[in-house]
């Protein structure tokens, strides 16, 4: 599912370059995770499974239970890190904890037109799916290099939080898309109101 594309009342996004901070992105501007089912659409389209894997199977408490690791995520990835601080240091241990979980098993098999193909060993169980998430985390908060390139959207009001690839370092917004189009179009009013004044 790809910026723009989706059609429904909600839109998933998934431009932050690290699939932790994806699940972060769900609760910009408003709740994204609205039910069990645009769940299981960020799970596929986070690439935790691949495309064809069934996951009918996910009900309303694998909501609950992403949404509470996007909780947790919060003050590791938007605060500064502060161990000593009650919520920093229950956050750390519930990811930690949710990373212990062995994460879900893949084989390659032969695809129809006999390249190989990635595929779950069986339907992924919920505990398999936090802990690749916080897995993601933990690697991300670890890493010094990875840690110094976060940043969060210069957009006005955008909360995201993303990795910084770019060359020289110089990316403003979580998406040129989103954030950035909204920030081109009113620097053009801007001018188109002075010019007029």
């Amino acid at each position: 599912m790809a910026l723009g594309t989706v059609t429904v009342s909600y839109e998933l996004r998934f431009d932050t370059g690290r699939v932790c901070l994806d699940l972060l992105a769900t609760a910009h501007p408003g709740e994204r995770l609205e039910s069990a089912a645009v769940l299981r659409a960020w799970i596929t389209g986070s690439g935790l499974v691949p495309e064809d894997t069934t996951l009918a199977h996910a009900d309303t408490s694998w909501l609950v239970a992403f949404r509470e690791l996007r909780g947790q995520l919060v003050p590791l990835v938007r605060g500064r890190p502060a161990p000593g601080v009650p919520s920093y240091d229950l956050a750390l241990a519930r990811v930690n904890e949710l990373a212990r979980a062995a994460p879900p098993v893949t084989r390659a098999v032969p695809g129809e037109d006999g390249t190989l193909v990635r595929r779950l060993d069986g339907p992924p169980g919920r505990a398999a799916l936090l802990a690749a998430v916080a897995r993601d985390a933990v690697d991300l908060l670890t890493d010094p290099v990875a840690r110094a390139s976060l940043r969060q959207c210069a957009g006005d009001n955008c909360p995201i939080v993303y990795v910084d690839t770019s060359r020289g370092r110089r990316r403003r917004w979580c998406s040129s898309e989103v954030c950035g189009n909204r920030e081109r179009v009113a620097r053009h009013r801007r001018r188109a109101a002075l010019s007029r004044a």
